[in-house]
């Protein structure tokens, strides 16, 4: 509400005081040399108002200041960034932070460098802000004029001249402002239990998203992997079971509290069996190391061909099942009774169901190992828990088994289009060893067509047109059957457009990215607008945005142009690069800024190329070598930004310096674009 009346009070008082200016603006020049000169500007400030820094306070914030100096034929060039004395950061009851402002007196020293000797004065201007504690007045420009010659003689009215100058479509030399640690804060000024923001806190709060982040995605694969224990559940190898245990307990049990409670421990039992294999898996090869399995070679190819002998193991060509003796042995100690039988118990029933379990965990896990740390875990723990679940519940609640369907061929069903699912699942590992060495033998357009055949031979399926050799002879198919069939052709039918160059959002990630096809601007289409020249070292990335491999190149080409570099930091096979390139890059509000705006440097971690042997060295962090052009961007990520993860966002200036904060994958294209923006501001 007190900014909701503060700012219906600025909004009053820009009418009310538009004339009052509490400020007065004297310049002068100090000639340092030759040709080098300081350009004083001095603002005098009435008592009770306030001027602003020319540093950012934020856009929740008062208007910064901003000196700017006009120049003929290049006749000037600054030197150093303009000094300010005066400024401190208070905090403002209005604002609800700390902004950067001058009481009394403002100054502001730029030095320049003058390339005409004849140049006699140079021409400014001043946009600036001013506040009370009560109200704001209009941001306003007031023209400032910089004799270099005492003697020189300027037309009458400073007004005239700047417009003179601005008719003549002059662009202003922005002077660069102070950094904010040169600021002081005010003491006595601070807001209670507040500090002003410093560099430590500000690694904290990154920190924290980085943690909120991490969090999501274990919660994602939580979630992921807990509906596949559901999927699993309904398999021939599992659902028979759930009777059949929960019988045996509560028969074999003294009473019906002591089944329950052995049914319970079952349960128990059959997560710590799955979590313990997650467990392993990332004891074995590491939380780093099953980061980078997503973009190695050889394991998304070991991965493809694992997940194809699940599917048409799924799809019945064979099964997938433990030597028996380890089925034998399991049993026999489940007969021993006690604590240890029911644990053996559990372990049986993973060995026994591991033909249909076993691809739907070795796809989980793939899938988990490639998001790296306790993602194999979590993963684990989601599917066990979705498995183990019924078993407790229906020990406590008996009557519930009376409403379960009974067994037969649907649950065959469940299982073949698991194994569809499966085939189109290997086809994601094939085409990201395909995109690391570029070898381009699945560009978007293959890859569209095997899914649209496995979604299409899934829909026949469905709809009772295809047989496999577990079905049953059943002629007529159920309701919820044709459903999902609708459903799968719906889809089936989405993708096609995809063929002649359609986005395919709804499955942007997955396929390989538009630019990585036979024909990057659809079948039968030529790109009309190939007229503007490509830098030396870049090249027409996604959507036709001229982008660097190379950091120096991309540096230098920034420096020539003067325009701020977005460092990207992707990956070929990176999922989410490819989701935020064609869901929120294709905006064109954000697509206009990537090419109009930045000079764009996209560096791909997983780059197999090799360095030159002069070039390859030890990672000081790691201990690892550095052979490749991948691993020399991942190290330069990770020594700048102590991160590995994909895709990542840098705004840097024209010089190479960072601007603002970081930020990581963003499927908000609002805060995107806010993000860009303030990076330009």
């Amino acid at each position: 509400m007190r900014k909701l009346l503060f700012a219906l009070t600025a909004l009053i008082s820009l009418q009310l005081f538009a004339q009052e200016d509490p400020t007065t603006w004297t310049t002068e020049v100090n000639k340092l040399s030759d040709t080098e000169y300081e350009l004083v500007t001095t603002a005098i400030i009435e008592p009770g108002w306030h001027l602003y820094s020319q540093t950012s306070v934020g856009d929740r914030g008062p208007i910064a200041t901003t000196i700017s100096f006009y120049e003929v034929e290049n006749k000037i060039e600054l030197v150093g960034i303009n000094k300010e004395t005066g400024s401190y950061a208070e905090f403002s009851p209005v604002w609800e932070f700390n902004v950067y402002q001058f009481s009394d007196i403002a100054v502001f020293k730029q030095k320049i460098k003058v390339l005409d000797p004849n140049l006699k004065y140079i021409v400014g201007e001043a946009y600036f802000m001013t506040c009370d504690e009560e109200r704001c007045l209009r941001p306003t420009g007031k023209p400032l004029i910089y004799k270099l010659d005492s003697n020189a003689q300027v037309p009458e009215g400073a007004e005239d001249v700047i417009e003179r100058y601005l008719d003549e479509e002059l662009e202003p030399m922005l002077a660069q402002a102070a950094p904010e640690s040169e600021i002081p804060v005010k003491d006595g000024h601070k807001a209670p239990d507040q500090e002003v923001e410093t560099p430590k806190k500000k690694d904290k709060e990154e920190a924290l998203e980085e943690d909120e982040e991490e969090d999501r995605s274990l919660w994602g694969i939580f979630i992921i992997a807990f509906l596949s224990g559901f999927a699993a559940l309904l398999t021939p190898c599992v659902f028979p079971m759930i009777p059949l245990t929960v019988s045996f307990f509560t028969k074999q049990s003294k009473n019906r509290a002591k089944g329950i409670s052995n049914a319970i421990l079952y349960g128990i039992f059959i997560i710590v069996i799955y979590v313990l294999l997650g467990t392993v898996v990332t004891a074995i090869f590491g939380s780093e190391s099953l980061n980078e399995l997503s973009t190695n070679v050889y394991f998304n190819i070991v991965f493809f061909l694992i997940l194809v002998v699940f599917a048409i193991s799924f799809l019945g060509a064979f099964e997938i099942t433990l030597p028996q003796s380890w089925a034998n042995k399991a049993d026999e100690k489940a007969n021993r009774g006690g604590i240890a039988g029911i644990f053996f118990m559990a372990l049986a029933l993973a060995i026994v169901s591991f033909s249909c379990t076993g691809p739907i965990v070795g796809s989980l896990i793939v899938e988990a190992a490639s998001k790296g740390g306790l993602a194999p875990v979590i993963g684990m723990l989601g599917f066990s828990l979705a498995i183990a679940l019924p078993f407790a519940l229906f020990a406590i609640f008996p009557g519930w088994m009376n409403s379960l369907p009974k067994s037969g061929g649907w649950l065959n069903t469940v299982k073949v289009v698991l194994g569809f699912l499966e085939l189109a699942l290997a086809l994601k590992f094939l085409s990201a060893a395909d995109l690391v060495y570029q070898t381009h033998f699945i560009e978007r357009e293959v890859f569209i067509t095997i899914w649209i055949a496995i979604f299409g031979g899934l829909a026949l399926y469905l709809f009772g047109k295809i047989k496999l050799p577990h079905d049953g002879p059943e002629e007529s198919i159920s309701v919820g059957r044709l459903i999902l069939g609708l459903v799968v052709l719906t889809f089936t039918i989405y993708m096609i457009p995809g063929l002649w160059g359609a986005p395919l959002k709804i499955i942007s990630g997955f396929p390989p990215p538009l630019n990585y096809a036979e024909s990057p601007y659809g079948v039968g289409y030529t790109k009309l607008e190939l007229n503007k020249k490509v830098p030396e070292g870049a090249h027409l990335a996604v959507h036709d945005i001229i982008a660097f491999h190379d950091y120096d190149k991309g540096l230098a080409y920034a420096q020539k142009v003067d325009k701020p570099i977005l460092i990207d930091f992707t990956g070929w096979a990176c999922v989410n690069c490819r989701k935020m390139e064609e869901r929120v890059w294709s905006e064109p509000r954000i697509l206009n800024m990537l090419k109009n705006d930045f000079v764009l440097i996209s560096l791909y971690v997983d780059d197999r190329n090799k360095l030159p042997e002069n070039e390859q060295y030890v990672s000081k962090e790691t201990g690892k070598k550095v052979r490749t052009i991948g691993d020399k961007w991942m190290e330069f990520q990770r020594n700048n930004y102590e991160t590995a993860a994909q895709p990542l966002y840098v705004i840097k200036d024209s010089k190479g310096n960072d601007v603002g904060d970081p930020i990581d994958y963003t499927p908000e294209v609002d805060i995107y674009e806010a993000w860009l923006r303030k990076g330009i501001k």
